[in-house]
């Protein structure tokens, strides 16, 4: 008995000190890929570009806050995590922080010993260059205006207060090559448009699916699960791979043209997607918008689409509304006749939506999206389509297209068994596959836009 007790009381102590030395021995950080010239200069505004690519100003801009001085909150099933303050104040920022500590942050999500919270994508910046990493330090470091903007302390409760346990998280979630794997037989386009993905835009975060610890399941093309699909706060975001895909139907200058604008003759950007469009891609340079929609559009294995050089080329143009095709016919047609004993959903259809969508479904081709064939209408989760419905939703103005396209919210106007009515038909009508919406389902999307 002695003997059993005198072995258990080593494994408690060798416990005990591996517990210790989990949590005080230093973190061992990736090694650069690349070592870099000290005094290499950065041609003029590549800084900035990296900056707009990686959709930092999205994360770290509070409403009506100075650029980049953080104090946004962003949701996560742990709870609210504080955007930190990256403008260079000393007090307040990153002032203080070397190249070494800046790129730790970026490739490992830890500065000084102390691990970030993985809101901040260090997933998927770890694959970016040397030299981007270095651009993007040098100009937030030199351009941009320190602000002092003590951000609120993010307070988690137990046990992912407790950010040494991070340091376990890393070891499941990060793959341990942190270097760019050109996808095989990728050329030029391809390959910048690939790098671009999985690296700055960080289009894995979102579209990518989650593994019981919450880490990206597929953060680039050789995963199997890479952007098969994801969820972000609670709602489906559509796969942009794979059969069925949100983007399957589109062609290339389709794709580009709504990674740059926001919109495209099938769909409008919302949500999370409308703030990348906002403060992110809208700036990229058609060269790199078509990259990312070629390599989007031929990551598995497609033949690649040629794409026009402009990427929304400016108006005036004709576009006129596409017709009924045959899915749709028979809605249309019962939607055109306006009979007395139409279903629910489809006289709240007339009443709300025909005049914008018309009774096609096909919409006005970049200002009124199609909701024939859209993936979020026809979305395993109806949650975001009941959002839009009771909430209203908008698309930025950018410099390609500088309308700003509003669509108002019906929560004051219709009640939940007439939004569940609504949403249902357009789910089912020109051919859609989407299933039932019930009132519940409506009161829960409700109740979560009150709470905001």
């Amino acid at each position: 008995m002695k003997k059993v007790l005198r072995i258990l009381g080593v494994l408690v102590v060798l416990a005990i000190v591996g517990l210790l030395a989990f949590i005080y021995v230093p973190v061992q950080t990736t090694p650069p890929k690349e070592i870099l010239a000290a005094d290499g200069k950065i041609e003029p505004g590549r800084g900035e570009y990296v900056m707009r690519a990686g959709d930092c100003m999205a994360c770290h801009t509070a409403t009506g806050g100075s650029p980049l001085a953080g104090g946004r909150g962003i949701e996560s099933p742990m709870g609210t995590i504080w955007s930190s303050n990256i403008t260079p104040d000393k007090e307040t920022g990153i002032g203080n922080w070397t190249l070494d500590q800046f790129r730790s942050a970026m490739v490992d999500g830890v500065v000084n010993g102390k691990h970030l919270y993985p809101a901040m994508p260090y997933e998927n910046y770890r694959f970016m260059s040397e030299s981007d990493i270095q651009a993007l330090y040098t100009y937030l470091m030199n351009d941009v205006k320190p602000v002092k903007n003590e951000v609120q302390a993010t307070e988690l409760a137990f046990p992912f207060n407790l950010r040494f346990g991070i340091r376990a998280w890393n070891w499941l979630a990060l793959s341990g090559d942190s270097s760019f794997k050109p996808m095989e037989g990728g050329n030029e386009q391809q390959l910048r448009g690939q790098y671009l993905v999985e690296g700055a835009g960080h289009c894995a975060a979102c579209h990518s699916p989650r593994t019981a610890f919450m880490a990206q399941d597929g953060t680039r093309l050789g995963d199997a699960n890479f952007l098969t699909g994801g969820e972000l706060d609670g709602w489906s975001v559509p796969a942009l791979r794979g059969p069925n895909s949100g983007i399957e139907k589109w062609s290339t200058a389709e794709l580009a043209a709504y990674l740059g604008t926001g919109r495209n003759v099938h769909a409008i950007a919302n949500g999370e997607m409308a703030l990348a469009v906002e403060h992110s891609l809208q700036y990229l340079n058609d060269q790199d918008l078509n990259a990312m929609a070629v390599f989007l559009k031929s990551a598995d294995g497609q033949a690649v689409q040629e794409a026009p050089k402009q990427v929304a080329a400016p108006g005036p143009r004709p576009m006129p509304a596409a017709p009924a095709d045959e899915a749709g016919q028979a809605t249309a047609k019962m939607l055109t006749a306006a009979s007395p004993d139409m279903p629910l959903g489809a006289r709240l259809y007339l009443d709300n939506c025909a005049a914008c969508h018309f009774v096609t479904g096909k919409g006005a081709p970049e200002i009124f999206p199609e909701l024939q064939g859209n993936a979020m209408v026809q979305g395993k989760d109806p949650s975001p389509l009941l959002s839009v419905i009771l909430n209203g939703t908008s698309v930025p103005s950018t410099d390609r297209r500088p309308m700003h396209l509003v669509m108002q919210g019906y929560s004051d106007r219709l009640n939940d068994e007439e939004v569940a009515a609504l949403a249902s038909f357009v789910r089912s009508g020109w051919g859609n596959k989407g299933g039932e919406v019930s009132a519940d389902q409506v009161a829960k999307v409700r109740s979560v836009a009150v709470q905001h």
